[in-house]
């Protein structure tokens, strides 16, 4: 019933769609955009060409909204979204399925992995092999343990002397407290806040640890009968979003006060240096040295898929399923 549901619900959404006419006579075209979360740096792109007319000038007028309970995912699968905000990792479970969710990974947001483990300066958490009696704050991802799991034991340590806890909401505050040992981080936005917080940490990055981890994170998805019906206005869609973000690179701190002003859930009120702060340093990671912005490497796409498989974290071989290049410029 549920898949019944979700497909009627595209249909109506995609009829919808086509009934609001485009650029034809003036009219804008709805896009809806489900978020992962409240708005953060990640997302500088989307309010920047709303901001500055990109949408509008290829005939789109967006719609930025919160994701349910159960994620963008659902939300954008069902139809009620036409594109939304996940992560390679996250997917892969989905992609995994019999009948999996009608969603393809179109766009990466970022083009490298930025996470990593920081951890209080000093105190030998610098390493994963640092890890080992130490108090580890945990998502309770069973890919998230694998990969603490594969790099502790790769260094030498031994896993079973790590010590789980259930994960923290301010990272800076919780190490400062001796609330956890090690976090894992997303440095853009978590680093920058310890940072900003002025903590003394030390902290290391997922991808120098092993390449293999350097996989998509996040990436925007969309709904297949959406994709199948209107290429041509996703390739817009992407298109104008990829104007914003290469404006975020060039422009961090005028992006950062349109991401601020933009924000209609109010999360971001007080954290203004923050966002300035986190928006500089992420314009050098939206496009880094990728061929292009939004751009998925096959290669990494299928290599973390490849050792998920191997590692027993998904039933079966889902290397190629899940993403496409085509829908950008």
């Amino acid at each position: 019933m549920k898949k019944i549901f979700a497909v009627l619900l595209a249909f109506t959404l995609l009829f919808s769609l086509a009934a609001c006419g485009g650029k034809e006579g003036g009219e804008l075209t709805e896009i809806v955009l489900c978020l992962d979360w409240t708005p953060n740096t990640n997302h500088t792109g989307f309010y920047v060409a709303d901001s500055l007319g990109y949408y509008e000038e290829e005939g789109i007028k967006i719609k930025i909204v919160q994701p349910p309970e159960d994620g963008a995912e659902i939300m954008t699968a069902s139809g009620q979204a036409h594109f939304g905000i996940s992560f390679q990792d996250t997917l892969a479970a989905n992609f995994a399925l019999e009948e999996p969710l009608e969603i393809t990974s179109v766009a990466a947001v970022l083009q490298h992995n930025t996470s990593g483990i920081i951890s209080r300066k000093g105190e030998g958490m610098d390493t994963p092999a640092g890890l080992e009696n130490k108090r580890y704050s945990t998502w309770n991802s069973p890919i998230e343990l694998k990969m603490v799991e594969h790099l502790m034991e790769k260094s030498g340590a031994d896993y079973e002397k790590l010590q789980l806890i259930p994960s923290v909401t301010n990272e800076a505050e919780a190490l400062r407290n001796g609330d956890a040992d090690a976090i894992w981080i997303y440095y853009g936005w978590a680093g920058i806040a310890c940072e900003t917080a002025g903590l003394d940490f030390d902290y290391f990055d997922m991808t120098d640890m092993e390449e293999t981890f350097d996989y998509y994170t996040p990436v925007i998805i969309a709904n297949n009968s959406f994709l199948g019906e209107n290429p041509d206005l996703a390739k817009a869609f992407l298109r104008a979003t990829e104007k914003g973000y290469r404006y975020a690179v060039e422009n961090p701190e005028a992006a950062a006060d349109i991401l601020i002003k933009g924000d209609t859930t109010g999360s971001l009120v007080g954290s203004e240096k923050l966002v300035t702060e986190s928006q500089k340093w992420m314009a050098a990671q939206y496009i880094a040295d990728g061929e292009k912005w939004g751009y998925i490497d096959a290669e990494r796409w299928n290599g973390f898929y490849e050792w998920l498989y191997e590692e027993g974290l998904v039933e079966k071989d889902i290397t190629g399923k899940g993403f496409s290049n085509n829908y950008l410029g």
